[in-house]
């Protein structure tokens, strides 16, 4: 038997911003594991990530039949959330003997409505998927009854069934380390049009789930709000044969990297003391950044730090659960700087259901305060799997029906809220001043000139410049 899985492109309605967001993106990670856990069992896998390679829907067909699965899986996203049962549909049409297998987070979060909208998806796999889809070949394979496959929804009869939830993988350091080998696609980080990892460039993950409770966010309820951390001796072992087969640039994609210091510091000496030559990229929260951790990253080679900074308005970060401070924001990202971190990266949210426009513009000018390299600045929205989402739906201001596929940012749909377009308006002007300060570029001349990870992005950036200058045309 075999199975081949898509990485589905964005959805057509997307704009031509969001869309570009897609394409060089981190390597689809959930897809390498599940496809090395069947590998290892002997089954047959292919892989196409249609987003990174820009593909049209005939293409990608195309590759399908050229592949002739008997299985055919896709990660399924709110942003290809259109794409993904298109492409099953004409798959369909030229095999109808084909089983399609949707399985990620709008997958998770939908299963029901995705099985009841589209006869061409006939399997949900739900939350964690590599003992579930390998569990699901072997039922396919002995022809046993799927019933007995926990963490699925499929349909019979015209009805839809659920299977008791699986529980979430205990012992991570048992996972085979994925086969990134499955895809020819170059991947690269990108920041601001830049690409941030020119040398070959992997992600990575060194724990799975979530502990906190942010209202935004459906990571904790994917995850059943437990973190489990890979060892240090397993996680060190990938990195190791990563190095071996010529990857210099990491991205730790882990919810949360740097939630236990510790194990942070010890990798970090471990990666120095066996002389890794790597760099690489992490997330953190504000609330977890001493300054002996973050001295450790920088000297084990982490380079850029990406920050949930959310608002400059208690209030609002109350409202998102966020459980940090404004303060914490600012001893963060002044701490990083101080202990050599190349770039720092700072998300923020904006149009909260009752923000006001002067919290807005409260967020928009706290950036100024923290000495961010690179801010992102963001519209709230509201997914399935997400508490605003219920909220919302809760007090009868979302229609389910009308945006269960794509989500949709808060200020649209929020009687109380700043209309999209003010909000809009606002980030233009506040991107437009953010970049035009002399000062910022004087500061940003000046750390570049002591950096030699920043001096080598420059060069390795010369071919992209006309690139460059796009995306800067886009955010002024």
């Amino acid at each position: 038997m075999k199975f081949s899985f898509i990485n589905p492109g964005p959805n057509t309605q997307l704009s031509v911003r969001e869309r570009k967001k897609m394409f060089g993106a981190s390597p689809p990670l959930g897809i390498f594991y599940v496809a090395t856990i069947l590998q290892h069992e002997g089954i047959k896998v292919s892989i196409l990530d249609q987003a990174a390679k820009g593909l049209t829907t005939e293409e990608t067909v195309k590759w399908i039949r050229k592949e002739d699965p008997e299985i055919l899986g896709f990660s399924v996203l709110s942003c290809s959330s259109q794409t993904a049962p298109r492409i099953a549909e004409m798959a369909k049409k030229e095999n109808p003997n084909l089983t399609t297998v949707f399985g990620n987070m709008h997958a998770t979060f939908n299963a029901e409505k995705i099985l009841k909208k589209y006869p061409s998806v006939d399997i949900i796999v739900r939350g964690e998927g590599e003992y579930t889809t390998l569990e699901l070949v072997e039922c396919l394979e002995k022809g046993k009854n799927l019933k007995d496959v926990q963490g699925i929804n499929f349909r019979r009869s015209n009805k839809t069934i659920t299977t008791p939830p699986r529980p979430p993988i205990k012992d991570v350091d048992s996972i085979p380390f994925p086969n990134r080998e499955l895809s020819d696609i170059e991947y690269h980080a990108m920041a601001a049009g830049i690409n941030a990892a020119p040398k070959k460039y992997a992600s990575f993950v060194s724990s799975r789930g979530c502990v906190y409770r942010c209202r935004f966010c459906g990571v904790r309820r994917f995850a059943n709000n437990i973190w489990r951390p890979r060892s240090v001796e397993n996680t060190l072992e990938e990195l190791h044969f990563l190095v071996s087969r010529g990857y210099k640039q990491i991205y730790f994609v882990d919810d949360n990297f740097m939630i236990d210091k510790k194990r942070v510091i010890e990798i970090c000496r471990r990666i120095r003391k066996e002389k890794m030559d790597i760099d690489f990229i992490c997330l953190g929260r504000v609330d977890n950044c001493s300054y002996l951790m973050l001295r450790e990253l920088v000297k084990a080679g982490c380079r850029i730090i990406h920050f949930g900074i959310e608002s400059g308005n208690q209030r609002i970060l109350d409202y998102y659960n966020k459980q940090i401070t404004p303060k914490q924001s600012k001893d963060a990202v002044k701490t990083t700087k101080k202990a050599g971190v190349d770039v720092i990266i700072g998300s923020l949210i904006v149009g909260a259901p009752d923000e006001t426009r002067q919290e807005i513009q409260n967020t928009l000018k706290f950036t100024h305060q923290l000495d961010l390299d690179i801010p992102e600045i963001n519209l709230l929205s509201a997914f399935p799997g997400t508490d605003i989402w219920d909220e919302l739906k809760m007090k009868g201001v979302l229609n389910e029906n009308q945006y269960w596929e794509t989500g949709v940012s808060v200020c649209e749909i929020s009687p109380d809220a700043v209309p999209p377009e003010e909000i809009k308006r606002m980030i233009h002007e506040y991107i437009k001043h953010f970049f035009l300060r002399p000062r910022f570029w004087l500061a940003e001349i000046m750390q570049t000139l002591k950096s030699p990870y920043r001096i080598s992005l420059a060069i390795n950036n010369l071919d992209r410049i006309d690139t460059i200058i796009e995306s800067a045309r886009d955010l002024i």
